[in-house]
């Protein structure tokens, strides 16, 4: 996944989960935050950051978004909307039918299963259905990265969702896309969510494969990378 157009700049405060402030070539400039999540461990005063400059002719309110936070000399990606992106088109290309038992041949984004809707549906050549749900993870600390930030009930409905597909005869992923390298082990953030972390490990019993992967990120593009290891 590619960004045609991109900058960099200081971060300097965040108003509100919509917004923030960056110092953009020596200018103070409102610009639109890509993540509703806290993130308060990664957006700090003086960070460095990448941001997304809108397209010529588009009409927007902002005319960057804050895309990236450098944490040290490590890149983060923030963008919410990245993971979906960059899973959907690992699919598209073949980079996810090592999972499977036959290459993909039918491939959807944002399918309705009951009154549920996942992020991935895809039919492989051998017939096998499967639905996705995948989730970006920005939270880490030396090297362990855990999902949730903060308390989601809509997170562990989709899980338990999620397992109501298993039963009805699909297969059922869910993909911890990891925004960053160099970390060693994702689990659930019992600590924040534990009522989360309690579907995810009812989600591996029912035979939902639970997947984390991390990400080359760079201030243009993020790229699907390795399994991680993954903790119950």
């Amino acid at each position: 996944m590619k960004y045609p157009h991109t900058a960099t700049g200081i971060f300097i405060r965040r108003p509100n989960r919509f917004i923030a402030h960056v110092e953009i070539d020596g200018r103070e400039t409102v610009v639109h935050v890509k993540n509703t999540g806290r993130c308060a461990e990664l957006l700090l005063p003086g960070a460095r950051v990448i941001l997304e400059k809108a397209a010529a002719g588009v009409l927007r309110k902002t005319a960057y978004s804050l895309i990236a936070v450098y944490k040290g000399e490590l890149l983060i990606n923030l963008d919410s909307q990245a993971p979906n992106r960059v899973v959907y088109e690992s699919a598209a290309s073949g980079k996810l039918d090592m999972l499977l038992d036959s290459p993909i041949r039918h491939l959807r984004g944002e399918v309705t299963f009951g009154k549920s809707r996942f992020d991935l549906y895809w039919e492989t050549e051998r017939g096998t259905k499967a639905y996705m749900e995948v989730k970006g993870v920005t939270l880490e600390d030396n090297g362990v990265v855990r999902f949730p930030d903060a308390p989601t009930k809509r997170g562990a409905k989709h899980v338990l969702e999620m397992i109501e597909a298993a039963g009805a005869g699909y297969e059922g992923y869910l993909m911890f896309l990891i925004q960053m390298k160099g970390v060693s082990r994702f689990e659930p953030n019992e600590s924040m969510d534990p009522a989360f972390a309690q579907a995810l490990r009812l989600a591996a019993g029912a035979g939902v494969r639970i997947l984390a992967y991390d990400t080359a990120v760079e201030p243009d593009a993020m790229i699907l990378g390795q399994p991680v290891r993954v903790c119950l």
